[in-house]
């Protein structure tokens, strides 16, 4: 009885031991996953492109509403005092789709006006518009909300623009889901600009990514190379040469 309980036991250390030591290596926070994420870019397992989408979305989780919306003073709004074909001007050379409804200022938000519910007023010539009717809720966010919630909160409740209030409770600003996946895009551009723009990268033992206009003497000075740079001047122009044509 005792040595099975003892074998048990071991065996259920054992496999703790193991389990403990499996996850000791993971990475424990944002930064660590991201030097494990380029060391398995160096090694050649992801490419620049999966390395760029990974960062950042890594980036835009930590990024805030303040750091991508429109700021207040460059919001075009529409005052809800005003004869709608006064203002039509104004919202036909924004080029925007949504506006906000404001009463005696910014501050004071009424809601949201989407230029498609001007078609109407614009078929018609111009007749009678009841902007009261056509105006739509506003939603208020804090300049503190991240990036990642408020595009999943934009999808689930189907609204694309948000109004950006600070501590106090004034407007600082608005921000669309086309401003959201601006920042997204923005992120990763910069991240892959960030992992292209060496000339010469590892992508495997032994192994290396070289950009065409890469001068041969830093190719060589990079990796241990000793190519001939008296004829060609990039590694680009000696390949071709190699080949007799532009190679694929």
């Amino acid at each position: 009885m005792s040595e099975d309980q003892s074998g048990n036991g071991s065996g259920r250390k054992s496999w703790v031991d193991k389990i403990g030591k499996a996850f000791s290596n993971l990475p424990r926070n944002r930064d660590e996953l991201k030097e494990l994420l380029q060391e398995v870019f160096e090694e050649g397992i992801l490419d620049a492109d999966a390395l760029a989408m990974m960062i950042g979305a890594l980036d835009v989780s930590e990024t805030q509403v303040r750091d991508a919306m429109i700021p207040r003073s460059q919001m075009v709004v529409v005052p809800h005092n005003v004869e709608i074909n006064s203002f039509l001007p104004r919202i036909i050379e924004s080029g925007h789709s949504r506006f906000p409804v404001v009463g005696e200022d910014k501050d004071a938000i009424i809601g949201i006006l989407l230029a498609k519910d001007l078609l109407p007023f614009v078929a018609s010539g111009g007749e009678k518009f009841d902007l009261t009717s056509a105006i739509r809720p506003a939603i208020l966010i804090p300049e503190s909300k991240r990036l990642n919630m408020l595009l999943r909160d934009f999808r689930s409740s189907r609204n694309h623009m948000a109004i950006v209030v600070d501590e106090y409770g004034g407007v600082s600003g608005l921000i669309t889901i086309e401003d959201v996946l601006e920042e997204i895009v923005g992120d990763i551009a910069d991240e892959y600009d960030s992992q292209t723009e060496a000339l010469v990268m590892p992508i495997g033992p032994g192994r290396f990514q070289v950009q065409a206009l890469t001068p041969i003497d830093e190719l060589n000075e990079a990796v241990g190379s000793n190519f001939d740079d008296h004829d060609y001047g990039t590694i680009g122009g000696l390949l071709m040469a190699e080949c007799g044509r532009v190679p694929a």
